[in-house]
């Protein structure tokens, strides 16, 4: 006994080797290249497993004193998972490459303006139009591709390279081999440690993933041990699950917001009106409904969980349909006897507060409409659902801005830019100011806040900021989901709080493990 005592009083626990994890994922992998990836997530979960960011590729870095060069120095001897040297030449060959419009690179618009010089092997130097304060966030977001592989290929037909699907990266994770159906489905998509890794190789010695085309097919997957875990769980899912499991809950850095088009109608914009809508919007009773109770209020356009927000620009808005029914008297908006839709006369046109709500056909959102319309029918205002296919409205009415109402979803970085979402010269398509927002004292502070490069006025800024576009009122902010994955019970390694995209749980993924041993200290 005293031996057993001992010997744990003078060990700790530590990851062990592991040979398998086995992964499951909704969809199918197109095109698995960094320059290439769009929103399609199996793509974007395989580049985080086969390629590195920048940064982890970096020795160092240096910013100059204005904040306009970045100066970065390589590690020594970085390796590509077929063994070829990976130099400043990839990195410069990848800029390159995104900044050429014909790649059709979705990355195109943030590498604009940005000038890459080669200073030697290993050392580079970016020099920016103007100074951007969170440039690092784009240099840990670059994931590079090798040019020994690609400049033999026209940049037009990078998309039809058989590299897209066999790639080689210089991630954790290298490719091993791919299965297919007869109809061209790939079920399997097998990762071997990479050898070349520059960071503290896996503990897992091989990853594979398996596709399903549905979510209950991936949770029979999970239940039949065909696969060891999965992400993206639905909370309302988790009873189905069968077997000894853990559930990790992680933070990203995205909202839903009812985005109104004002432009559309003038009862739209008087800020009592809006102020009803809002204050008839029962949050947490979508969230227990609808998430279980796994998802954050929102309340405004920054999230509590990243840097700079302020927490007293929070307008605090409180479920309550008295209060809103009381603004609308008060403003005058009565109740028609016959419909009970609320109107009045603004000039010589009478109007009356029904609305049309353009709702992309997911689940979540269709129930998050459904209890929204319930409550704001108790205030006499109709909403008029139009459910659409989400890519149809990302290709057709996004494009034209071509809704009065639309609930969307706005992934933010973990830093508080968020130009693309609120500045004026984003109202309009390829921009995601689905609101319409302009505000010219905003776009001052967006502009300012994005080459501020002091933390604590630009902290000011930004509370600034806030308030602003809270007391502005262009959207109706709901809720911000959290994100689930399902693991076996042995699992550990992950332990971020907070990830910026669903891919991102595998920022780490060399640390995760299946056993442990012990070890003296």
């Amino acid at each position: 006994m005293w031996l057993t005592l001992m010997f744990y009083s003078r060990t700790v626990t530590v990851p062990a080797a592991s040979s398998l994890y086995k992964e499951g994922l909704i969809g199918q992998p197109i095109a698995v290249n960094p320059i290439l990836v769009g929103a399609n997530d199996a793509d974007r979960d395989l580049i985080e497993l086969l390629f590195s960011g920048l940064i982890d590729l970096t020795e160092s870095y240096k910013i100059s004193e204005g904040g306009q060069l970045w100066k970065i120095i390589l590690k020594e001897n970085l390796r590509w998972s077929d063994g070829k040297p990976l130099t400043s030449d990839d990195l410069i060959f990848t800029i390159d490459s995104i900044q050429n419009s014909e790649s059709q690179s979705p990355l195109f618009l943030t590498w604009q303006g940005v000038v890459v010089d080669r200073l030697s092997e290993r050392e580079v130097e970016f020099t920016l139009r103007t100074p951007y304060a969170f440039f690092l966030d784009n240099l840990k977001d670059l994931k590079i591709i090798p040019k020994h592989i690609f400049s033999v290929i026209p940049l037009e037909n990078f998309r039809l390279s058989n590299f897209n699907l066999e790639p080689v990266g210089s991630g954790p994770y290298k490719f091993a081999s791919l299965e297919k159906r007869k109809d061209g489905f790939i079920t399997d998509y097998r990762l071997t440690a990479n050898e070349y890794y520059p960071l503290p190789k896996p503990h897992i010695e091989n990853f594979d993933l398996k596709f399903y085309q549905s979510a209950a097919d991936l949770i029979n997957a999970f239940n039949q041990k065909k696969i060891d875990g999965f992400g993206g769980l639905n909370p309302k899912n988790t009873e189905e699950l069968k077997l000894n499991n853990v559930i990790l809950e992680k933070i990203i850095p995205r909202y839903y917001a009812i985005f109104i088009n004002k432009n559309t109608s003038p009862s739209l914009e008087d800020k009592n009106v809006i102020a009803a809508l809002n204050l008839a919007v029962n949050k947490q009773k979508i969230i227990e409904e609808v998430f279980g109770g796994r998802a954050l209020v929102i309340n405004e356009p920054l999230l509590p969980t990243i840097e700079g927000y302020d927490r007293s620009a929070d307008p605090g808005w409180e479920f309550s349909i008295e209060k809103a029914a009381d603004i609308l008297d008060k403003s005058k908006w009565m109740p028609n006897p016959e419909t009970g839709i609320r109107g009045k006369k603004i000039g010589k046109q009478s109007h009356s507060l029904e609305f049309s709500l353009v709702v992309p056909q997911i689940p979540f959102l269709n129930e998050t409409l459904k209890i929204i319309a319930e409550d704001w029918k108790k205030i006499g205002v109709q909403l008029n659902p139009i459910i659409l296919n989400p890519t149809d409205i990302a290709s057709e009415l996004i494009k034209t801005r071509n809704y009065q109402m639309i609930i969307f979803g706005n992934i933010l970085k973990n830093n508080p830019d968020i130009f693309s979402f609120w500045h004026s010269s984003e109202r309009f398509y390829p921009g995601l100011n689905l609101a319409l927002y302009n505000n010219k004292k905003a776009d001052n502070l967006l502009e300012s806040i994005r080459k501020n490069l002091d933390g604590e006025s630009r902290k000011k800024e930004l509370g600034q900021l806030q308030k602003l576009i809270s007391e502005d009122q262009p959207a109706i902010f709901l809720y911000s989901p959290t994100y689930l994955y399902v693991a076996p019970k042995d699992f550990g390694g992950f332990e971020e709080q907070t990830i910026a995209t669903p891919s991102d749980r595998f920022e780490n993924v060399n640390q995760w493990y299946l056993e442990t041993t012990r070890i003296f200290k």
